[in-house]
C-alpha cells in the first residue's frame, strides 16, 4: 500500500438513533384531517362525477353560432352533462337571421331560434356540397310577456281572457289568452294606452299600444312575430305568392316599425324593474317565462304575480334547429336529441322537449312547473295554429317591412 493512500481517511458513515415521532394529538391531528378532507372529497368527487379521466381522454371544443338558446348552453349544469361526453362549447352569439347571413368556416354548428333560418342554412349548405345534418330536440311558443296592470287593462277591454293558472297571491292569473285581431287593430288604429284606462289600474303610460320585438332583420322571434301578424291581417291565411306579400307587408308595417329602437336582449329588459317603462308588452319565447318564474320560485320561495303571459288566440310554434357543420358537431346534434339528462336538463329550463315520435309535448313540462310549485297554463281548444308564409315569401316580407340591407353571406373560405 502506498503512503499517499495509507494517508487517506476512512469514509465516515454517520449512523442515527431512533427517530422521534411527533404526537398528533389534539389539534395537530384534527388539523392534518382537515387539510387532507379536502383534496380527497375533490378527487370523490371528480371520479363520481366522470371528471377525472377527461384530460387523459381528451375535450373537444365545438365552435357554435347561436341566437336565443344560447342561454341553454350557458347553463352550468348542461355544461357539467356536454363535459361527460368529452365536450366543451363555445359559441358566438347573435341573431336567428345574421347566423343564417354570415359565413360558417371554424363553425362546427349553428343553432337558430327556428324553421326558416334553419332552412335557409341548409339551402345554402346544399347549394355549396358543404356538410349540414340537422336536429331536433326541444320547441317554445312565440308569447306575449307583460305586467299585470296591462293585462288586466286588456280584459277589461274585452281583449284578454283569463286561462288556467293562478298567481301567488291566489286568485290572479299568470296566464292571459289574447285576441290578436282585435290586439292588432288597436295597435295599428295608434291606440294609446291612456286611451283604453290603464290609469285604473294606478298606472300611466301615453305611449302606443304594440308588441316589442328585437330587431326584425336579425331576430327569429322577431321575423316570426311578422309572419303571426301577415297571416292574421290576411284571413288567417299565407300569402301565397310576390303581389299578396307585398300587399300584407305594406300593411303591417306602420305596426311594426312604431317601436322605437330595437333591443337585443328583450327578456332581460322585460326582468328588470324599469322594463314595465321601456317595453310593457314583449314578443318572447314561453321558455324564457319559465326559467324566469323557476329562478323566482327558486329564490323568493313563490312565482312573481306581477309578471303574467299572452297567450296570442293565434299561435306559433317556434322549432330550433340544431344544424351540425361537421362530423364533430354532428355528435352534439345526437346527443341533444337522445341524451336523457340533456333533455330533463332542457324541461327544467321551460322547454317543451320531443316527445320519441318527434311531436312536441307539455305534458311532463307542465308537471314539472306544477311539481316546482308553479302554475301550468291550459291549453285553449279554440285557438287558431298560425302558418308561415314560405321561405322566400317570408323574407321578402322580412326585407320590406323591416328595410333591412340584402344578405351578407360571406364565403366560405373567410375568417
Amino acid at each position: 500500500m502506498t503512503a499517499e493512500r495509507s494517508n487517506a481517511e476512512e469514509p465516515r458513515l454517520s449512523i442515527r438513533g431512533p427517530s422521534r415521532r411527533l404526537p398528533l394529538r389534539g389539534r395537530t391531528l384534527r388539523s392534518l384531517v382537515t387539510a387532507l378532507a379536502f383534496p380527497v372529497a375533490g378527487l370523490l368527487a371528480l371520479t363520481a362525477g366522470g371528471h377525472l379521466l377527461l384530460p387523459f381522454d381528451g375535450v373537444t371544443t365545438l365552435e357554435g353560432k347561436i341566437a336565443s338558446k344560447s342561454e341553454f348552453f350557458e347553463d352550468e349544469k348542461v355544461q357539467r352533462i356536454l363535459m361527460k361526453h368529452g365536450i366543451r362549447v363555445h359559441i358566438t352569439r347573435m341573431g336567428s337571421r345574421d347566423i343564417a347571413t354570415t359565413g360558417f368556416d371554424g363553425y362546427d354548428f349553428a343553432f337558430p331560434s327556428g324553421q326558416p333560418a334553419a332552412d335557409m342554412i341548409k339551402n345554402d349548405r346544399k347549394s355549396k356540397n358543404a356538410y349540414a345534418k340537422g336536429h331536433s330536440a326541444f320547441v317554445s311558443p312565440i308569447v306575449l310577456a307583460t305586467y299585470r296592470e296591462y293585462a288586466e287593462t286588456l280584459r277589461d277591454n274585452g281583449l284578454a281572457r283569463p286561462r288556467q293558472g293562478i298567481g301567488a297571491d291566489g286568485n290572479s292569473p299568470l296566464y292571459y289568452t289574447l285576441n290578436m285581431k282585435r290586439f292588432i287593430g288597436l295597435s295599428a288604429g295608434g291606440k294609446k294606452w291612456s286611451d283604453i284606462g290603464i290609469e285604473k289600474h294606478r298606472t300611466t303610460n301615453g305611449n302606443r299600444i304594440l308588441a316589442q320585438t328585437s330587431n326584425i332583420c336579425e331576430a327569429n322571434h322577431a321575423g316570426t312575430y311578422l309572419g303571426l301578424v301577415a297571416f292574421v291581417e290576411n284571413g288567417n291565411s299565407v300569402p301565397t305568392d310576390n303581389a299578396a306579400a307585398d300587399r300584407v307587408a305594406r300593411m303591417i308595417k306602420p305596426t311594426l316599425v312604431s317601436q322605437g329602437l330595437p333591443s337585443e336582449q328583450m327578456f332581460k329588459t322585460y326582468e328588470v324593474p324599469e322594463g314595465k317603462g321601456l317595453a310593457p308588452i314583449v314578443v318572447v319565447y314561453e321558455h324564457q317565462y319559465f326559467a324566469y318564474q323557476i329562478r323566482q320560485r327558486e329564490q323568493t320561495g313563490r312565482p312573481d304575480s306581477q309578471r303574467v303571459l299572452l297567450y296570442p288566440s293565434t299561435q306559433f310554434l317556434t322549432e330550433p334547429e340544431y344544424i351540425a357543420l361537421t362530423p364533430k358537431g354532428d355528435r352534439l346534434g345526437e346527443l341533444l336529441a337522445s341524451d336523457e339528462q340533456l333533455q330533463r336538463r332542457a324541461m327544467e329550463l321551460g322547454f317543451r322537449v320531443l316527445d320519441s315520435s318527434g311531436k312536441a309535448t307539455s305534458t311532463e313540462l307542465y308537471r314539472f312547473l306544477e311539481d316546482q310549485g308553479i302554475p301550468a297554463p291550459a291549453s285553449a281548444a279554440d285557438d287558431t295554429k298560425a302558418t308561415l308564409p314560405s321561405l322566400p315569401l317570408l323574407e321578402r316580407m322580412i326585407t320590406s317591412v323591416g328595410d333591412c340591407p340584402p344578405p351578407n353571406q360571406t364565403p366560405e373560405t373567410s375568417s
